[in-house]
């Protein structure tokens, strides 16, 4: 008790002060008390007095929107008075745009608002003048349809558009528009049947240039035509129908369109024997399948309908582009003030507009039967190369090489001018496979016999020339010649190819970004996944080179280096400083073999492009660093013979290198590290290279390859080689 006494003792000072605080705030606390009072009180004054405020406003509201009503109601009847006197006027003076507003603004007043509590006289005279305008109304209807139907007869274009105007006032929008696009139809059906007829009577390939795109040409004026149309009198239409309106005009337009163009093609499939040319190529191709020479079909005869065929779509699908942008107008806008306004055209609708239209249905027949024929022609032509080929004994190459992938960008350049996505990506994927399957199989099959062994084409041509002198050359003779020459083309061929897929693919791409730039990305999409195709068709040519140059190899390289390198054998290592001595100024061995080396390489070089010369080099220089490694093997070396087989092989590597462009140092790295080896002074000298030691120098050799050099030099014991720790 007496520690808890002294705990309040000790807070009574703060205690105290806290009270004497408490005591200081009370007065305020009254004043605080008193204002709130009264801060209360003027608060519900003020509410008192807005609400008052507020019901006053309601009413002056209400009132003032009453007073508005009878304004309008008093403007109204005014205006009513003024359009029935004003169109009766207007009709007896012939003044129909002004009759027509008139009747316009009477359409826009609301008339149950005019009737509204309206007494009896007034009432009767608002009937009257109701009933004086609805007659005016249709009376007018009934002049402008026929004073419009009068100057479509008379051809007063003055007229026609005069009336045309009028029709939206009346409320006759669709009317109006109808009337007026087959007004333009048959202005259009009639300048269409006068350039079918005259392009009909001068249909003579021998008199005119433009003969062979005469049925391309009409149907260009046709389609410019209904454009140009289109463009004169979309201000018109919008104008005074609105926008939005210009569909219904479309639709009409595009179904004289269809009719023209279908009279058109007939007379193209007609005169151009169309359907018949189809057919022989549909059997040509399956007699093709079939190996089979009847209902052959010359592709010269089809190359110029291709052409107009092509003209003839590509336009067509520009026009039916220009088609659709304009109609695409319909989904954006309507007139707002049309209450009975149709439903707009949705995005949806102008696509199946556009893609059902007969316009449309044709160039797809037209585009499918031109993909096909394209592709005999294709075909076709790359055949007639190949059975035309003559080689070019200053390119190395054959004619048929430069003639085939002409006719195969012809053919698809052509296609990619259709402006026809889905036709460019078939006529790629026929490209890829003319090229892939049937050209590319004609080189393989002439490099699948080998190269004729025997003479090289040096010796060939020293015999021949020979024979001719004394008159004795034999078929046999000719034959392997032939054959050589015949391998050799067609390896280079086969090379080019790779080059022109590449320069192909790169052409084409270009042309195709720059004519479909703006179609979707799904159609961009295809077209460069088949662009691709035919890019990688290169890899299937240097599929053909390789196989070639492995053929050259057994048939050619081998047996020619392998006595060459063989000789190596015959040619002591074993030497005196006097034999090394003499070795420089006339070696044995690499003196012949280079001589007999660039004999070979000369030969064909003559007869090989650049780029498969160089990789003959390299295949003749991989064949010797091989044989030569196991010539190596079997001879015997001391250190005057080691320090000249280095000698030797730089002399070797520095000759190859001096006939090629490519490295291959590489190649001979092997052999380069036998020198090393085969050049050291003792066994032990071996560490000083090996291991931690060797720097940058990769080793190729292994360390039983090593102790087996090492073996070669009959100046090393053998137990100290076999004490090496490698």
């Amino acid at each position: 008790i007496s520690k808890e006494l002294n705990g309040v003792f000790e807070h009574q000072s703060s205690l105290e002060n806290k009270m004497v605080g408490l005591h200081k705030t009370l007065p305020n606390l009254q004043i605080l008390m008193n204002d709130s009072k009264q801060l209360s009180s003027m608060i519900s004054f003020t509410s008192t007095l807005a609400e008052n405020v507020s019901s006053k406003v309601r009413k002056l509201d209400l009132a003032k929107s009453q007073v508005s009503q009878c304004i309008t109601r008093v403007e109204d009847i005014l205006d009513l008075k003024f359009c029935t006197d004003g169109v009766q006027t207007a009709l007896q003076n012939e003044d129909y745009e002004t009759a027509a507003g008139h009747v316009h603004r009477f359409r826009n007043l609301d008339e149950s608002v005019i009737r509204m509590s309206s007494d009896t006289a007034e009432g009767g005279s608002l009937e009257t003048s109701f009933k004086l305008l609805q007659e005016s109304e249709e009376k007018l209807k009934t002049i402008v349809n026929n004073k419009f139907s009068s100057a479509v007869h008379s051809g007063d274009v003055a007229s026609v558009e005069r009336f045309f105007k009028i029709f939206p006032l009346l409320g006759m929008h669709e009317e109006g528009l109808t009337k007026f696009g087959k007004y333009l139809a048959s202005q259009l059906s009639e300048t269409a049947d006068k350039n079918l007829k005259l392009a009909i009577q001068s249909n003579n390939p021998n008199d005119d240039k433009r003969s062979s795109v005469l049925y391309a040409d009409t149907i260009i004026m046709l389609l410019e035509s209904i454009a140009r149309t289109v463009e004169v009198h979309q201000p018109l239409v919008e104008t005074y129908y609105g926008f939005g309106k210009l569909i219904t005009l479309l639709k009409i337009l595009q179904k004289e369109c269809d009719r023209q163009i279908r009279k058109v093609i007939d007379h193209f499939k007609s005169s151009r024997e169309y359907d018949k040319k189809v057919k022989l190529v549909q059997t040509s191709l399956m007699s093709q399948k079939q190996n089979s020479t009847e209902n052959y079909l010359d592709p010269m005869e089809i190359d110029l309908l291709l052409s107009e065929t092509v003209l003839i779509n590509s336009r067509s699908e520009l026009y039916l582009r220009f088609i659709k942008r304009k109609a695409m107008i319909s989904t954006k806008y309507n007139d707002p003030l049309e209450s009975q306004s149709p439903k707009l055209e949705t995005e949806n609708d102008i696509e199946v507009f556009i893609n059902n239209c007969d316009l449309s249905r044709v160039m797809q027949e037209l585009i499918g039967n031109y993909i096909m024929m394209e592709e005999y022609f294709m075909k076709e032509m790359v055949v007639k190369a190949v059975n035309m080929d003559t080689i070019d004994e200053v390119a190395h190459t054959s004619s048929m090489v430069d003639d085939a992938f002409f006719i195969v960008k012809k053919s698809v350049r052509r296609t990619v001018s259709s402006s026809s996505i889905d036709g460019v990506c078939a006529m790629l994927n026929h490209a890829c496979s003319t090229l892939e399957q049937d050209f590319r199989e004609i080189l393989y099959s002439r490099l699948r016999g080998g190269y004729p062994c025997g003479f090289d084409l040096q010796q060939a041509y020293n015999i021949m020339q020979s024979s001719f002198q004394q008159g004795k050359l034999t078929s046999s003779d000719q034959e392997k010649d032939k054959a050589r020459l015949l391998f050799l083309t067609a390896l280079n061929n086969s090379e080019i190819s790779c080059d022109y897929c590449k320069a192909l693919k790169t052409s084409l791409d270009d042309e195709v970004s720059k004519i479909y730039s703006n179609c979707n990305e799904q159609s961009k999409a295809k077209l460069e996944s088949c662009l691709n195709d035919l890019g990688g068709v290169s890899t299937r040519f240097k599929d053909v080179v390789d196989f070639g140059f492995s053929q050259l190899t057994s048939s050619a390289i081998k047996p020619r280096i392998k006595p060459l390198v063989d000789t190596f054998l015959s040619t002591s290592h074993n030497i005196t400083e006097e034999e090394f001595s003499n070795f420089e100024a006339n070696d044995p061995w690499l003196q012949s073999f280079i001589a007999n080396l660039d004999t070979i390489l000369n030969t064909f070089k003559a007869s090989l492009t650049p780029a498969n010369n160089e990789k003959f080099v390299n295949l003749i220089t991989g064949e010797i660093t091989v044989q030569l490694e196991k010539a190596v093997i079997k001879t015997v070396f001391n250190r005057l013979g080691g320090l000249q087989f280095d000698k030797e092989l730089r002399s070797l590597v520095g000759y190859l290198t001096s006939v090629t462009t490519w490295t291959i140092r590489d190649k001979f790295a092997r052999l380069t590290q036998m020198a090393t080896i085969l050049n050291l002074e003792k066994v032990s000298e071996i560490l000083d290279y090996w291991g931690q030691n060797s720097g940058p120098l990769t080793w190729r050799l292994t360390p039983t390859e090593v102790r087996q050099i090492l073996s070669l030099r009959i100046d090393f014991r053998s137990e100290d080689i076999k004490r090496l720790k490698l």
